[in-house]
């Protein structure tokens, strides 16, 4: 399912969160159930992927460990693109994705194993915009975002976005070239942001590749005249998301909770855990019970202290469906 599409299925918790984001804090859905640990969970996990989800992963793992000490959890995070191969070699019992695998991804592991894998939505994200907490440029439309970082245009934008004063900013910023901060070609925030906000085009050769999430949020941080994406949840005081419309003429929308569970603001996606589940048989107690917890009230707890959104009751009765496991 779609980011667009799920929207529609779980507006009764974007209602529940928007109102709670309108009070000045977001909540777990209470239809989430407390985690209540079972006997006989032990054995070795190792998840291998997404560095957008490293410290959530790391967040998922400590809480995990703290119901099983007997479980040893091994995390690596260099980027989405790592995760189908580790998951098709069987190095990897989970593989976190800031994207949806790719067409030839799900191929190869299929041509290996006969099935498709099998994935849960385990948080939401919305890319934020950044720029240096002094900027003051007010609204970009995706088709500006697009021109900033894009030499292709597809968006549409009729000229390339060079400078700050293309952007209409004067003062100091009337000359200074607009420095771009994004991240490498493994990583998925990197495939979704070129698809969303570059339309499928191609990135400036003059964005500086950062192997990090948080590394394009230290380099903007750093420069008056940067500009580079990341996901909400690695935001900082040292910089600012810049409220972005999806096309001229539309309001420009803050990157908030509230505008994010509306589907207002327009670069938003879920973060995937992608699982080898044989289609005919059940999960291993251990895979099971950390996928379950990642659905308690704990593990959406742990969502919100990473500054991502949890997801709705609705979607995690969908998801464990799917992997034939029961919420309580």
């Amino acid at each position: 399912m779609s980011w667009k599409s799920a929207r529609t299925a779980h507006c009764a918790g974007a209602i529940l969160f928007a109102l709670a984001a309108t009070a000045g804090a977001i909540e777990v859905d209470p239809t989430l159930p407390d985690y209540r640990p079972v006997s006989g969970v032990t054995g070795r996990l190792k998840s291998v992927g997404s560095d957008t989800l490293n410290n959530l992963m790391t967040l998922w793992a400590e809480g995990f460990n703290a119901r099983y000490p007997a479980v040893s959890i091994e995390i690596e995070g260099k980027g989405s693109s790592t995760a189908p191969p580790a998951l098709i070699a069987g190095t990897a019992h989970f593989g976190p994705m800031s994207r949806p695998m790719k067409g030839n991804e799900i191929d190869q592991f299929e041509r290996r194993f006969g099935y498709k894998p099998s994935a849960i939505r385990g948080a939401i994200d919305a890319l934020g915009i950044y720029v240096h907490k002094d900027n003051p440029i007010a609204c970009l439309t995706l088709p500006q975002v697009d021109a900033i970082f894009s030499k292709t245009r597809l968006g549409g934008h009729p000229r390339d976005l060079r400078t700050w004063g293309d952007l209409g900013l004067g003062g100091d910023y009337a000359d200074r070239p607009i420095a771009l901060y994004g991240r490498n070609s493994a990583s998925g925030t990197y495939g979704y942001f070129k698809d969303v906000a570059l339309y499928g085009g191609d990135f400036k050769d003059t964005v500086k590749e950062l192997p990090g999430s948080s590394t394009v949020v230290q380099g903007v941080a750093s420069d008056r005249f940067g500009i580079g994406y990341s996901g909400v949840g690695y935001k900082t005081a040292d910089v600012r998301a810049v409220p972005i419309a999806e096309r001229e003429g539309e309001p420009c929308y803050e990157l908030t909770p509230e505008n994010t569970y509306a589907g207002r603001y327009p670069i938003a996606r879920f973060l995937y855990i992608y699982v080898n589940k044989h289609p005919a048989r059940r999960l291993d107690p251990l895979r099971a019970e950390f996928i379950r917890y990642v659905y308690s009230r704990q593990g959406q707890e742990a969502v919100i202290r990473d500054g991502y959104y949890p997801i709705t009751g609705f979607i995690a009765r969908q998801d464990l469906e799917g992997f034939d496991l029961a919420i309580d």
